[in-house]
């Protein structure tokens, strides 16, 4: 019998891409006859799941809450989370969304105005809520029409969300709905921020129909004609999933199912190439050979360890900037929210000069946050919106947060509690021509060394997961 060639991988990084790599590699090991893969997987921090974090703080009698400090839950249109989780066993445990309650606000001149019925995305589908709501001006409402007969761009270069925006629907859909609601999803700055690698859907809809809403037309016809099937040909609950005890569930779930050397508290300090194999320098002073490196860590930490193995790949990768962030959850007594939003949360448009950039109405968002007679809700400062939050202390924000929620809810009254996270320099941007950075990175990269998770092909956690598993299915098909 033919002795099986060992192939051991090292894992750098204990979020969700991490954990889904290590997970995806055990998978790959059944389809490998000659082969066998092992990894290691390290986590410089105390915990897994990076800034899936989610704390259960029982301060009152009638149960917890359930507070998350990073992501609340996960797209299900994308569906390499929802096909994990359910791979997982993990389908009671979901908690859809509130969908009856789905309402988004906008804050304009000051006060929350809903975003009209109808809306999707940005575009507007129902003509009558779109004519009567006071969210666009008349001028600006006959802008947007103007997508009708505006020619698609012949082209394929990348450009900016807001270029594109203002080219198709005007300046003023940008201010009061792409921005915040687009923009806020990468914590990104509309005038940078890549149309391609970001939402490359509105590109495919200019081409495709000529006209943003002669297309978000013919997608609401086609939905409404047949159902959505989801993962495994199932329908998903709901348009976004948490779980019911947190987001942290997912990690909790993932780690559970790994059989390889999974350390904590173990930085990698370098990596060095030795005869096609990688020595990587441990923070415990121990080093770690390996066949193969899987780089699931910000881009600026992998620049740091391929600096001497792929100084071109270094270079790119110090090239993605990276902004930092925020949120701030808050509990209150149910009757001493004065004026509570009937929805999810609202969004705050760059124009309106806040300090903080929306808001989440969590308790209303999921069942299981908050118990009942209580609310919860949750701020986010930060990003490229409101850098200057981030240097402000707790205390400080407290009372500024406090300040905002008087102004915009009437909501005066102290809280039960308060969660502050704060997570520097964590979220990427993705400017205009990332896409090709990142494909000039990957090429420039050496044998057997993989870069992959939120710097590169999608920020959300099912863009992490899927990312994960074709750098795997990647690294397996070069040794198989």
């Amino acid at each position: 019998m033919t002795e099986r060639k060992q192939f051991r991988v090292a894992i750098v990084g204990g979020g969700i891409a991490g954990l889904s790599a290590a997970y995806t590699l055990q998978q790959q090991q059944v389809s490998l006859e000659d082969v066998e893969l092992t990894y290691t997987l390290l986590e410089r921090s105390g915990r897994w799941g990076g800034k899936i974090k989610t704390e259960s703080v029982d301060v009152v009698d009638d149960g917890p809450f359930i507070v998350e400090g990073g992501p609340d839950s996960f797209i299900t249109q994308k569906p390499w989370a929802l096909q994990l989780a359910r791979e997982l066993g993990m389908e009671d445990r979901f908690l859809p969304t509130n969908d009856e309650q789905r309402k988004v606000f906008v804050l304009n001149n000051g006060k929350p105005t809903p975003l009209p019925d109808g809306v999707l995305l940005i575009v507007p589908t129902k003509f009558l809520p779109f004519a009567l709501s006071p969210l666009i001006s008349p001028l600006g409402k006959l802008r947007m029409g103007m997508d009708l007969f505006i020619p698609p761009k012949k082209d394929e270069e990348d450009e900016t969300l807001a270029d594109f925006i203002t080219r198709r629907l005007g300046e003023e859909a940008l201010d009061k709905i792409a921005e915040p609601l687009m923009s806020g999803i990468y914590n990104a700055e509309a005038e940078k921020q890549s149309l391609m690698a970001t939402f490359p859907r509105f590109r495919r809809i200019e081409a495709e129909h000529g006209s943003l809403i002669k297309g978000m037309l013919a997608a609401r016809r086609a939905r409404a004609s047949r159902p959505q099937p989801s993962s495994n040909g199932r329908q998903a609950p709901s348009m976004f999933i948490s779980f019911k005890d947190g987001m942290e569930e997912l990690v909790e779930e993932l780690r559970s199912r790994l059989s390889g050397d999974c350390r904590l508290e173990t930085t990698v300090k370098g990596l060095i190439r030795e005869e096609g194999r990688y020595t990587l320098a441990l923070s415990d002073g121990d080093t770690l050979t390996a066949d193969a490196v899987i780089l699931a860590v910000p881009a600026h930490v992998a620049a740091q360890l391929v600096g001497d193995v792929a100084p071109d790949a270094a270079r790119g990768l110090r090239r993605i900037r990276y902004v930092s962030t925020g949120t701030i959850s808050l509990a209150y007594r149910a009757e001493e929210v004065n004026q509570p939003l009937d929805g999810f949360g609202l969004v705050i448009p760059r124009s309106e000069r806040r300090p903080i950039n929306a808001l989440t109405i969590t308790s209303t968002k999921f069942d299981r946050r908050a118990p009942d007679g209580y609310v919860l809700l949750r701020a986010f400062f930060g990003g490229s919106r409101t850098p200057q939050m981030m240097k402000v202390g707790d205390e400080e924000l407290v009372t500024v947060v406090r300040s905002e929620l008087k102004a915009l809810l009437g909501i005066d009254a102290r809280p039960i509690f308060h969660r502050i996270y704060r997570w520097p320099r964590a979220n990427p941007q993705y400017d205009v021509g990332h896409l090709e950075r990142v494909e000039a990175i990957e090429a420039a990269l050496p044998q057997h060394v993989y870069v992959t998770g939120s710097p590169y092909r999608g920020v959300g956690i099912p863009d992490c997961v899927h990312q994960a598993q074709q750098t795997v299915d990647e690294l397996v098909d070069g040794i198989a």
